[in-house]
């Protein structure tokens, strides 16, 4: 089910066949180097299930989305909107991974800014976050591209105690 289009990119639901594709993307060491680690298979196998049940559960609202390249059908991330805890408190959570070999081409900035868009028009979101590690600086011009701003730092304990960027932007 196809969620947002942009320019370049569909946002899509993953469907349960694709864990090979989910484990290449969330097991490649390079681009999950700001993570505790690279996914092991059975942390991709429980990230695609999540995903499948946040679908389900929020009448295809919310969720993470494989991000496609419209012009050869590539699956190079996975990007979307989730409710979570960050740093203690309830937030709608603006997340996108994108695959080392598709960096600094502007597809994160692209699927973010759709992503954000669809939050505050059709959702109605009155507030979006998104957290990276302080030393991610892609991620963090990605929420800076998209109009966001630095909240806070905190020290994320659900990635090793590492200092994280709170970025926010509330409803305009």
């Amino acid at each position: 089910m196809v969620i947002l289009e942009t320019e370049r990119l569909t946002l899509r639901q993953w469907e349960p066949d694709e864990f090979p594709t989910v484990h290449r993307i969330l097991g490649h060491a390079v681009t999950m180097r700001f993570w505790p680690a690279p996914f092991t298979p059975e942390q991709s196998e429980s990230w695609l299930q999540r995903s499948l049940v946040t679908y389900a559960a929020t009448a295809n609202t919310l969720g993470r989305w494989a991000t496609v390249l419209k012009e050869s059908g590539e699956v190079i991330g996975d990007c979307g909107l989730i409710q979570a805890h960050i740093n203690g408190m309830p937030e709608y959570d603006l997340g996108y991974i994108i695959q080392a070999e598709h960096w600094r081409k502007g597809y994160g900035t692209e699927a973010a800014a759709a992503i954000r868009d669809y939050g505050f028009s059709e959702l109605k979101l009155p507030r979006i976050v998104a957290n990276m590690a302080c030393n991610h600086h892609g991620s963090a011009r990605v929420a800076e591209a998209i109009g966001m701003q630095v909240e806070t730092t905190f020290a994320n304990q659900r990635n090793r105690g590492v200092q994280t960027f709170l970025y926010s932007m509330e409803h305009p």
